[in-house]
């Protein structure tokens, strides 16, 4: 019975020995990883690197050499690294906007506990009851939450 080739020796025009060390973690039937693979760090290096894994991780390690070699080929200058940034940048604006939101709730919970509390009060006509004093755009105030 003939096996099927894996990707990597494909790739390479080699014939698939039994105990190939990319056959379990570069099947025949997805050339496109070992491609980005080995385009990134070359073939015989990521022999290497694999020989240098317990055979229990070498999936997981082909796995991430394909996603950091996928996206320093979509992103030749940050790759992954770029992608982390701007999730973390994201994260970083959603703490923003949402400790903007607790501070409106905060800022509406003490207005409705003091109508409540003060029902007949001039005093609360007289002030604002708008959030222009909590607008973001005063440099020192946003500065607080970055």
């Amino acid at each position: 019975m003939i096996s099927e080739r894996c990707a990597a020796c494909k790739n390479q025009r080699r014939k698939c020995p039994s105990d190939c060390i990319f056959s379990p973690c570069f099947p025949a039937n997805d050339p496109q990883k070992f491609a980005c693979v080995h385009k990134i760090y070359g073939g015989s290096n990521v022999g290497k690197m694999l020989q240098g894994i317990p055979t229990y991780l070498r999936e997981q390690a082909a796995n991430a050499l394909y996603l950091e070699a996928k996206w320093r080929i979509h992103d030749p200058v940050y790759g992954c690294v770029g992608i982390i940034s701007s999730l973390y940048e994201q994260i970083q604006n959603a703490e923003i906007e949402l400790a903007k939101i607790q501070t409106q709730i905060t800022f509406y919970k003490l207005q409705t506990q003091r109508v409540e509390a003060e029902p007949n009060s001039e005093v609360l006509q007289a002030q604002s009851s708008n959030m222009e004093q909590f607008e973001w755009d005063n440099p020192t105030i946003a500065s607080w939450f970055n």
